[in-house]
C-alpha cells in the first residue's frame, strides 16, 4: 500500500455538503502513504471541521491567510511550491468561478494561483447548477489553463432531485492519482524539445514583425511531456503563458535567430522535436538604431528570409529521432501540409486552418488534422488545446519506439 509514498499532495476543501467525502479522500490517500496537507475556504469550515482534517492528515489546516493572533502569515506560496498535486474536492460552482477569473480573496484561491504542481478538481454542486452556462464555460477556462476535471457522477442530490452533480467517489479519485503517479509511458526519460509561440524581428527600438501566436499549444505540449516522464526543453518565443509543471526546462527567447541557436544547441541530444512556434519568415535587413520617425504617407522595409528551424532539424534527424511540425493554413489545406511533410523530412505534420471557427492563435481550442508519411490522414473535431497535445502525444507514443 505504499504507492504514493513519497508523494506530496495538497487537498482543498470549499463549502459543500460532499466535504464529507474529503475525509474519506485523505484517510485513503494516508493509507497510500502520502504526505498530505488539507486547505479550506472559510465556507468549507461549516461542513466539517479543520479538527477533523487534521487529524485524518498529520498536519496542520490551513484556512486564513494568518495563522493566529500574533499575525503569522500562511504562506500560500510555500504551499503552492510544496506539492506534487494540488486536488480540490469537492469544488463548488461560487470557487470555480473565482479561480476561472483569477481571484484570490482566500488562502485556497491564492495557494491554487502559485500553485506549480498539476491541479486537479472534482465539482459538487446540484443539478442545473452543473448543467448552467457559465459552469460550462468556467469548467472549459479551467481545463484550458491546463487543470484536470474530475467529472462529477449522476445520482441522488442534496436537494433532491436525481442527475449529474454528484462529486466523485473518493476512492475512484484515489485510483485516478495513484495512476497519475504511475504513469508507464515510453516518452518517460526522453528528451523532447518543443518549440512554441512568435518570434519578434524588431524594425526599430519600438516596433517589430511578428503573428498573433500566444504560445499556449506549445507550453500546453511541454506540460504534457512533463507529465508523462520526459525531460523536456521548451524554447519559447515571447508569450505570457508559461508551463505549470516546475520540470520543464524554458528558454526564452524573441528572435527567429535567437530560436535557432538554441535549436542547433539542443536537437542533437534529444529523441523528439515538436516544433510548433509561429516562427517570421523574414525580417528587417536592418534595423533602425533609432525610432523611425513619420516622414511621409509610405514606408518601404527591406527583409531578408530568416532561417528555416523546422527544416534544419529535418536534415539534422537521425533515424533514431522523431520531428513534429506544424502547419496553418488558409487554402489548399491538405495539398500544401503534404508538401511541407515531406519537404521538411517529418514524422508528423499537425495542420489546422483558419477557415475553422474558434479554431488557431489565441483560441484555448483547436481543430487538427495529422498529416503523416505514405498519404496517412486522421481528423479530428474541435477540442480544447489540452487534449489535442494529448492526442498529439498518444500518436508519437504509438509511432516512435527507439
Amino acid at each position: 500500500m505504499q504507492l504514493l509514498l513519497g508523494k506530496k499532495i495538497l487537498v482543498g476543501v470549499t463549502g459543500s455538503i460532499a466535504a464529507y467525502k474529503t475525509a474519506i479522500l485523505v484517510r485513503e490517500l494516508i493509507k497510500l502513504e502520502a504526505e498530505v496537507k488539507v486547505i479550506m475556504t472559510p465556507a468549507s469550515t461549516g461542513f466539517i471541521t479543520p479538527l477533523t482534517l487534521a487529524t485524518l492528515s498529520k498536519n496542520p489546516v490551513s484556512f486564513e491567510f494568518v495563522k493566529n493572533e500574533n499575525g503569522e502569515w500562511e504562506n500560500h506560496v510555500e504551499l503552492g511550491l510544496w506539492a506534487d498535486l494540488f486536488i480540490i474536492a469537492p469544488l463548488t460552482a461560487n470557487t470555480l468561478s473565482k479561480l476561472a477569473s483569477g481571484q484570490a480573496d482566500n488562502l485556497l484561491l491564492a495557494t491554487y494561483l502559485s500553485a506549480r504542481c498539476p491541479v486537479w478538481v472534482a465539482p459538487a454542486m446540484d443539478l442545473d447548477m452543473f448543467k448552467h452556462g457559465s459552469t460550462t464555460e468556467n469548467l472549459n477556462k479551467l481545463s484550458a489553463y491546463g487543470n484536470k476535471i474530475i467529472a462529477p457522477t449522476a445520482g441522488a442530490l442534496a436537494s433532491g432531485l436525481e442527475g449529474k452533480g454528484r462529486m466523485e467517489e473518493p476512492e475512484q479519485i484515489a485510483a485516478e492519482i495513484v495512476a497519475h503517479f504511475s504513469i508507464q509511458s515510453n516518452l518517460k526519460g526522453k528528451k523532447i524539445l518543443i518549440t512554441g509561440g512568435p518570434t519578434y524581428e524588431s524594425i526599430d527600438p519600438v516596433r517589430f514583425i511578428g503573428n498573433h501566436s500566444s504560445g499556449k499549444t506549445g507550453v500546453i505540449l511541454a506540460d504534457e511531456c512533463a507529465n508523462r516522464g520526459a525531460a523536456v526543453t521548451l524554447v519559447l518565443g515571447p508569450s505570457i503563458h508559461s508551463p505549470l509543471n516546475p520540470a520543464v526546462n524554458v528558454i526564452r527567447v524573441t528572435t527567429a535567430a535567437d530560436m535557432f541557436k538554441v535549436v542547433q544547441a539542443n536537437w542533437s541530444d534529444s529523441s523528439i522535436g515538436i516544433f510548433s512556434a509561429a516562427v517570421a519568415d523574414y525580417r528587417p535587413a536592418n534595423m533602425a538604431i533609432e525610432k523611425i520617425k513619420k516622414k511621409s504617407d509610405e514606408m518601404s522595409i527591406d527583409l531578408v528570409k530568416n532561417p528555416d528551424i523546422l527544416a534544419w532539424a529535418g536534415t539534422q534527424k537521425t533515424s533514431k529521432q522523431y520531428l513534429v511540425g506544424f502547419a496553418l493554413e488558409t487554402n489548399n489545406e491538405i495539398e500544401n501540409a503534404r508538401g511541407k511533410l515531406d519537404r521538411k523530412n517529418l514524422d508528423l505534420l499537425v495542420l489546422n486552418s483558419l477557415r475553422d471557427k474558434n479554431a488557431g492563435f489565441g483560441y484555448d481550442t483547436n481543430k487538427v488534422t495529422f498529416i503523416k508519411p505514405n498519404n496517412i490522414l486522421i481528423n479530428f473535431e474541435l477540442k480544447q488545446k489540452s487534449l489535442m497535445a494529448k492526442d498529439i502525444l498518444n500518436e508519437i507514443e504509438t509511432d516512435f519506439t527507439a
